[in-house]
């Protein structure tokens, strides 16, 4: 088997580079309407609560696309949903250079989000699987370094690229990246820890995922992953999905220059990212995440909260948004640790429900942030809350096991041992 390979293989390399692509388009596929808004105002003349609506269905769509795709890898292979999702979504944000007005956009961002939603489970499921058990960490960690190339690259064309071009080119042009890495993946090995799985029991069908996910061994841990989920996804997400409204509205940047400032943050993420799954397979998942949710909470409070009393220096503050891009980190912890806390049968389905049914709980984010706004706080004050969620989600993972080292096979032969023990 690939996990039980003493060193990489060419085989591994394969899969981290095809999932990691996959990732790095899906989160900018995501993100990238955030940074074409003032454009998209210009042209189209919506209003922010319209924005929000646009914003907050694509990302309640990941919800429905995560459990969806989520049960279909379980019974069809990673593999094939990986093919599906990275189709989806790249559809999605190509035809939304073509919407003439909100139900257009609508429309395609749900796409979009759909697509979006199946993503993540599959990969991670697949680069856990099929990877060594004392370096899943830090290999679903350079997995999920996709995220701030994504966000990265969303800035670059949103500052750079959809002045100069437009945004109806923008989307257009974002498109054709994700379905070229479609045709590359069709090279892409199959996860033989699933293989095993399907040979053994045969093919878990709906009622019978559903009844694994909600039986009394899994019910328990796939509820306090999903409230993590949802912390952890809150805190993400109120911080980004008006930020770049928030510096060009509040802090009177032009966009190219909110661009670079969000440049930093990402540069920040890219150390956050590359590092935690080192610390984590180090010092353990839960003491790595709550250190670096601390970080996030931190730094995003001072570019909040304490703007107006270290504004004057510019060094301070993008020295804090590093910190909160270190902070973002946490977000490599949850591939190989929800890898880690369910068997095969239920792996991609459980952990692609927990991640995206708690993404689809911030439908109501960009709503929340501009009712805030409109009550007085301005955007600076909803997205501060964000502050909150990253605290509740560092001391809220203390509830769930430690898994580091765990052997998958192990979920596979005996339901795991006392909860907040390491699992050999």
């Amino acid at each position: 088997m690939l996990s039980d390979a003493g060193r990489l293989t060419p085989a591994h390399r394969r899969i981290l580079l095809l999932a990691w692509g996959g990732w790095l388009f899906d989160f900018y596929d995501l993100i990238l309407y955030s940074f074409l808004l003032t454009e998209i105002t210009r042209e189209l003349g919506l209003s922010r609560e319209q924005h929000s609506l646009i914003l907050g269905l694509s990302l309640g769509m990941t919800a429905l696309g995560g459990v969806l795709c989520g049960i279909l890898a379980d019974r069809f292979g990673r593999r094939p949903v990986l093919q599906l999702t990275i189709l989806t979504y790249s559809v999605g944000t190509l035809m939304c250079g073509f919407a003439q007005g909100l139900p257009g956009l609508l429309f395609w961002r749900s796409v979009t989000g759909l697509g979006v939603g199946g993503e993540w489970g599959s990969g991670h499921a697949l680069i856990a699987e099929t990877f060594p058990p004392s370096k899943r960490g830090h290999y679903g960690a350079l997995m999920q370094s996709g995220a701030p190339l994504g966000v990265g690259l969303a800035a670059v064309m949103g500052s750079v690229f959809a002045p100069a071009f437009g945004w109806r080119a923008t989307f257009i042009v974002s498109g054709i990246p994700a379905v070229l890495m479609a045709l590359v993946r069709r090279g892409l090995p199959e996860s033989d820890l699933w293989e095993g799985q399907r040979q053994r029991d045969g093919a878990i069908g709906w009622g019978r995922v559903c009844s694994l996910l909600l039986g009394r061994d899994i019910r328990g841990t796939a509820l306090r992953a999903l409230v993590l989920a949802i912390f952890n996804m809150s805190a993400y997400w109120f911080t980004y999905v008006w930020f770049p409204g928030y510096l060009q509205q509040e802090r009177g940047m032009s966009v190219v220059k909110s661009g670079m400032w969000v440049l930093v943050i990402v540069a920040g993420e890219l150390v956050g990212y590359a590092s935690f799954g080192a610390v984590s397979d180090r010092i353990g998942r839960r003491p790595a995440f709550t250190l670096y949710s601390f970080f996030m909470a931190g730094g995003l409070a001072l570019i909040t909260i304490f703007w107006d009393r270290i504004g004057a220096s510019t060094p301070l503050l993008l020295s804090s948004m590093a910190i909160l891009g270190v902070g973002t980190g946490t977000w490599s912890n949850f591939g190989p640790f929800f890898s880690e806390l369910f068997p095969t049968a239920v792996r991609n389905a459980a952990m692609g429900a927990a991640l995206n049914l708690a993404r689809g709980v911030q439908f109501f984010t960009p709503l929340i942030i501009t009712r805030v706004a409109q009550a007085g706080y301005g955007l600076s004050g909803g997205i501060s809350l964000a502050c909150l969620f990253s605290l509740l989600a560092g001391l809220w993972i203390w509830t769930l096991p430690e898994t580091l080292g765990r052997d998958l096979q192990s979920l596979e032969d005996a339901k795991p041992r006392e909860q907040g023990r390491t699992v050999p």
